[in-house]
Parts: structure tokens; C-alpha cells; sequence
């Protein structure tokens, strides 16, 4: 693949918000997982593990969870990091259409075999386990969108009160973090134009200069605040 081919690619990659209801074919849910296999990872510790969830209750379980519509008792419906559902959509969660639901975790019992310095640094740890897992999953989402699928980032999946639940309903083990959730299947919503920052604004060589950093007021103006 030359280059403009991958960036075409990578331009086509983004984040569907209404999923049709076809199935999709086993050996694509393969071929997306097998690709999230090659990516790199610290010390070639390969920690990822993809649970695929096919089975309608087991989402909408998962869905219930995110909603706080199914937490037990005592634990507080979802907090500040809450999905925001879209009244009026067809899915107003935005991703619970999807015919498949794969989530990502990590083990981390590969720290033993780390580096030395590593085994001593739990929090270096941590994010070098994060890493690893975020580029596996990002293989994904652009393998899924070189097969013509549709696919949408879940992080509420690892927020605190909601992680435990989800290692209990697939038995997970202890060891293993939730770190992610993709959504994915055949798209039903046209994006909007995706907001950009130039290449100019983003690449600097050699060292910063303060006139390389947006200003408060451009911050504000690129989120739309006043």
C-alpha cells in the first residue's frame, strides 16, 4: 500500500453513531482480531485478549450497565465521565445497534517478565500496558474500515464502577484489565466533516517555541466556548 492510499485510509476511519442490524461475517471479526496481533507492544509482551460478544442479551446487559440501569445496589448510576445519550436518535447511546461488541483487555502478569526496572514501576507499567493495548485496538478500527465496517470507540467499559461488573458477567479473570470496547458492524449514519487542526499547527522540529502553543482563546474557540 503507498501512502496515499493509507491516509485515504486513515481519513475513512470515523467513529459511527447508528449501526445497522446486518450481521457480520465470522471470518471479518477474524481477520480484524488477527491484524490487532501484530501490533507492538513493551517488551513484546503481546498482553491483549479480545472477547467478541455476539449474544443480544450479553450486550444489552453491557448497554444497562452504561446506562446505570443495571448496577447493583449501593453502586452510584454512571458519574461524570457518563455517555451522554442523543435524544431523538434511533440508538441514543450511539453504539448498542451494533451486531458485535469486542472488548479488549490486557494481563497484567506480564510484568514479571518485563525488564527489571519495569517490574519495580508499577505506574510505567500501567501505561506501557495501556499503550500496547490502544495500538492493537487502533489496528482494528482500520482493519474494520479497509473491509467497509463501521466501528465506535466504548471506554465506558473500563470506568470504575462499571469494570468489576463487566469481569464478573464474562468471567475475566483478576488479573486481566478492561480497557476497551469496540463496537462495530455495517454503518447507518453519515458523519459529519471532521474538524481538523492544520499540519502546520502540529508538527515542530527540534524544540517548541512559545508562538508553537495555542493561545487560551484558541482552545476555546476550537471546543466552541466563549
Amino acid at each position: 500500500m503507498d501512502y496515499e492510499n493509507f491516509l485515504n485510509l486513515a481519513k475513512k476511519r470515523r467513529s459511527c453513531w447508528e449501526f445497522k442490524s446486518d450481521p457480520v461475517p465470522e471470518d471479518s471479526i477474524e481477520k480484524i482480531v488477527d491484524v490487532a496481533r501484530y501490533a507492538p507492544s513493551g517488551f513484546n509482551s503481546q498482553p491483549w485478549n479480545f472477547l467478541v460478544i455476539r449474544d443480544q442479551e450479553l450486550k444489552d446487559t453491557i448497554v444497562n450497565f452504561i446506562a446505570g440501569n443495571n448496577l447493583p445496589s449501593g453502586i452510584s448510576s454512571p458519574g461524570p465521565f457518563q455517555m451522554q445519550p442523543r435524544p431523538g436518535k434511533k440508538d441514543p447511546m450511539g453504539f448498542k445497534t451494533a451486531p458485535i461488541f469486542i472488548l479488549v483487555c490486557g494481563d497484567t502478569r506480564v510484568k514479571s517478565f518485563g525488564p527489571p526496572g519495569l517490574r519495580k514501576d508499577s505506574k510505567k507499567f500501567m501505561e506501557i500496558l495501556i499503550s500496547s493495548l490502544a495500538i492493537s485496538l487502533q489496528y482494528m478500527h482500520l482493519a474494520a474500515a479497509c473491509m467497509g465496517l463501521a466501528t465506535r470507540w466504548v471506554s465506558a467499559v473500563a470506568r470504575p464502577d462499571i469494570e468489576p461488573e463487566i469481569k464478573k458477567l464474562f468471567n475475566i479473570p483478576e488479573e486481566f484489565i478492561v480497557y476497551e470496547m469496540m463496537a462495530l458492524g455495517y454503518s447507518d449514519f453519515q458523519p459529519p466533516p471532521k474538524k481538523m487542526r492544520s499540519l502546520s499547527e502540529v508538527i515542530h522540529f527540534d524544540k517548541y517555541c512559545k508562538k508553537d502553543f495555542r493561545t487560551a482563546e484558541e482552545l476555546k474557540q476550537y471546543f466552541g466556548k466563549k
